[in-house]
């Protein structure tokens, strides 16, 4: 999305009303005593349903004025450009791990059940796997490309992704896969199909990615059709 400096800001919200219905905007509101207010509202809450959509819900709404007021008037900011950005984020973070405790909770129970069950075995990095079949092709290394069919699901059963479905293998590079897949597949041979129970740490992180909720255990059916060696 191209970016707008604020005067075009101001303006095209200035304009919204003529620019959609062929007369000019409204009058302020009562409680707004003119145009200017209305836009500085106007990019108010445009800026709160921006942030409210990242998830950014309990901002202090009185620093924020500040430092847009610090901003439009010349006035040093307290944070500079590196540490304004690495604030953000270390607040979405926060903000996205407590929305992604209760999966996240849920997926650490599930696999210390899991590692229970007979056939099943754990990675000193977490993740679990069990043989379906074992095949007796060349084994991968890192620097393979792989050709797969594969399906899958959340804890629940859930299905998030199928190549069978879609009737075509999945070719990929290990460099280019979830750290569950890059490790999981180097344990296979040709001919091999396996069960991965991919912890969310070597997933998608805690953070919603593509429709997969934060903190999400991946169980993948992973059957390796093929690969190509690369000197």
């Amino acid at each position: 999305m191209k970016k707008l400096s604020l005067f075009a800001l101001l303006f095209s919200l200035l304009h919204a009303g003529f620019a959609q219905t062929g007369k000019p905007a409204a009058k302020p509101a009562a409680a707004l005593k003119n145009y200017t207010d209305s836009a500085s509202y106007a990019v108010g809450i445009s800026v709160a349903n921006f942030y409210k959509q990242q998830g950014m819900t309990t901002l202090n709404a009185t620093v924020v004025a500040k430092a847009i007021n610090d901003g439009l008037t010349g006035k040093k900011p307290l944070l500079d450009d590196a540490t304004c950005n690495n604030a953000i984020r270390v607040y979405q973070t926060r903000v996205q791990e407590q929305k992604s405790k209760p999966t996240i909770e849920a997926g650490k129970k599930f696999l210390a059940n899991n590692k229970t069950r007979p056939g099943v075995k754990t990675t000193p990095s977490g993740l679990q796997y069990e043989v379906i079949t074992e095949g007796n092709g060349e084994k991968v290394t890192l620097q393979d490309t792989v050709t797969v069919h594969y399906r899958g699901t959340y804890i629940n059963g859930t299905g998030f992704d199928n190549s069978y479905d879609r009737g075509q293998p999945y070719t990929t590079d290990l460099l280019h896969v979830i750290a569950g897949w890059t490790e999981g597949l180097q344990l296979m041979t040709v001919g091999s199909k396996y069960k991965l129970y991919v912890p969310y740490t070597l997933g998608y992180g805690p953070s919603d990615y593509n429709g997969i909720p934060g903190g999400s255990v991946l169980i993948f059916e992973v059957e390796l059709l093929g690969i190509k060696k690369h000197q």
